[in-house]
């Protein structure tokens, strides 16, 4: 839903704003006179159930203005008529004066997503298997509040997963890694061994993201941050700009160990994080991150289109072979034996068209993308992002763990002469050969 009550003042604002109401008649109602009696502009509403017992619903508002003192006001305005009122993030227009909207600029900036969930985590469907298990509900309530509550530069949370759940574990884990040696591409099967060793892979122990972040800093620079459910497309491509893959800590109910409805850390650490520890995937996975980053709402369900049919439900040629790399289908050994039958239909990767390919949620993939390798993936995904519409580009920055907007001629400027200064060191580098 969007609404617009004027065009954006000259320099501005851009807030995202969380306030929560209940179910009552009216009541988001009145929240919105009371905004729009301050005559600000709101460009953006979302509603989410809401992430505390106190309310029904959680409402995330982006709106515009031209000094933090209307933020202000803003703010004491709805503390009357709603809860649990405060702000999200604030950042700027871009300098042509065009609301885009806002995007992190720093890794710490990652904090403003842990209330926003869209779903699953502590709150759980009717269909799903533990949903009527009040313990399993109760164990699920105290993960996600661990996850709500990080913030970066904490140590990441240690869970003690009991006995149950580490069976459930080891129902999956032995299942998967029977197929990984025939399935599985051979940049998964190689650094599997290498978390096995270093961090605590076994069928009898669930690892710790911190273990498992440490690893991947060292190899390729990626962290995982935890996450209490599912994020919005936004919100979780705008993490892997900076390299972070935000990961569930919880286990699938284990009345149903194969299946799960949602991502859960089997999901995560058998089928997302190997591949996080190759430097192309790696690299790959941030390319579609930062073409996310200020990109209008059209053109992010493009990219996690893109990003489904890849780093979800990916093929890739290995020789004469097609393996897997999804973890989608790492993570399932269903899907994973059927995508490479002659069951499906494949296709050449090719973001242009994966990005409007139409794909069932529920169901095994009718369609899958084959691509020539991870780093032909990522020159094609860098190549379709430049035809997004987005009036600026971005540079993101492994020292300060910023992302800089390259929109004026200074910057640009300062660009280059960090680009030169690699060249010289790579043309001596050569010589001395």
């Amino acid at each position: 839903m969007k609404v617009s009550n004027g065009a954006a003042p000259e320099k501005s604002l851009r807030i995202t704003l969380l306030f929560s109401v209940n179910d009552g008649v009216g009541a988001l109602d009145e929240a919105l006179k009371v905004i729009n009696a301050l005559n600000v502009s709101l460009t953006r509403i979302e509603s989410r159930p809401s992430s505390t017992s106190d309310w029904d619903y959680d409402f995330f508002v982006d709106f515009l203005a031209s000094e933090l003192a209307t933020v202000e006001t803003v703010v004491k305005s709805l503390e009357k008529v709603s809860g649990n009122v405060k702000v999200v993030s604030t950042g700027a227009t871009n300098p042509a004066g065009n609301s885009t909207p806002w995007f992190p600029r720093k890794k710490s900036d990652l904090d403003s997503f842990a209330d926003k969930v869209l779903e699953m985590g502590e709150e759980l469907s009717s269909d799903h298997p533990g949903a009527k298990d009040p313990v399993y509900r109760a164990r699920r309530a105290e993960i996600t509040r661990i996850a709500r509550t990080y913030r970066h530069g904490e140590p990441l949370p240690r869970i003690d997963y009991t006995e149950q759940e580490v069976a459930t574990w080891g129902a999956v884990f032995r299942k998967l890694t029977a197929m990984y040696p025939t399935h599985a591409c051979r940049e998964h099967q190689y650094v599997f061994p290498l978390l096995v060793e270093n961090c605590g892979y076994r069928e009898d122990n669930i690892p710790q993201i911190e273990d498992i972040t440490r690893f991947l800093k060292d190899c390729t620079g990626f962290t995982l941050r935890p996450v209490m459910g599912l994020l919005t497309s936004r919100d979780f491509l705008n993490g892997l700009a900076f390299r972070v893959f935000h990961s569930t800590q919880y286990v699938r109910h284990h009345s149903k160990p194969l299946y799960t409805p949602e991502p859960d850390c089997c999901h995560e650490l058998l089928g997302h994080v190997p591949l996080f520890a190759n430097q192309d995937f790696a690299d790959f996975s941030q390319e579609i991150g930062l073409a996310s980053l200020g990109a209008s709402d059209e053109d992010i369900e493009k990219l996690a289109t893109i990003y489904w049919f890849t780093v979800e439900f990916g093929l890739c040629k290995q020789g004469n072979e097609v393996k897997a790399f999804g973890a989608g289908l790492l993570s399932s050994f269903g899907e994973l034996e059927y995508c490479l039958s002659d069951k499906p239909t494949t296709l050449p990767f090719d973001p242009s068209k994966a990005a409007v390919q139409k794909y069932p949620i529920t169901d095994y993939q009718p369609v899958y993308f084959v691509a020539e390798s991870f780093k032909d993936a990522k020159e094609k995904v860098r190549e379709f992002a430049r035809s997004l519409n987005r009036p600026f580009d971005v540079h993101y920055n492994p020292y300060t763990e910023t992302v800089e907007i390259l929109d004026t001629r200074d910057k640009m400027v300062k660009y280059a002469h960090n680009i030169k200064s690699d060249l010289q060191t790579l043309v001596n580098a050569l010589e001395k050969l």
